[in-house]
């Protein structure tokens, strides 16, 4: 069963790009809300839970905007991406997540992010 991209935004009111950025991109800011331990070697993000541990290649960077990751143990050519940018009429941050579920799997999918982007605000204090 090949898997499917799906989308799903999050508002941060008072919140700075830098301090966001620093969240998905630096081992202490990963591991404050996504994974238990982060390592980085080059390109190369080692995410650790319990004693699980996935390994992701960054493959796209643009400081303070997007930073894309692909697994490197999946077969097929998903990633997860996260994408800062502005809500004009407001002025607040968004966070704007793409990533690959099974169909059946989508909404746990999101659940899954829901929940851990509760922790992400509750880190950035917000």
């Amino acid at each position: 069963m090949s898997k499917e991209k799906f989308h799903i935004e999050y508002v941060f009111d008072k919140v700075s790009r830098k301090s966001l950025w620093n969240h998905l991109t630096t081992p202490p800011g990963l591991s404050s809300w996504f994974s238990d331990d982060v390592t980085i070697n080059g390109d190369c993000y080692v995410f650790k839970w319990d004693k699980e541990e996935q390994k992701a290649e960054v493959i796209s960077k643009k400081p303070e905007i997007s930073i894309r990751y692909k697994w490197i143990d999946e077969e097929a050519p998903v990633y997860f991406e996260f994408i800062i940018h502005t809500i004009e009429l407001t002025g607040s941050t968004a966070l704007e997540i793409t990533d690959f579920a099974d169909p059946d799997e989508k909404e746990d999918a999101i659940d899954l992010w829901d929940t851990q982007i509760e922790e992400l605000k509750r880190t950035l204090g917000i």
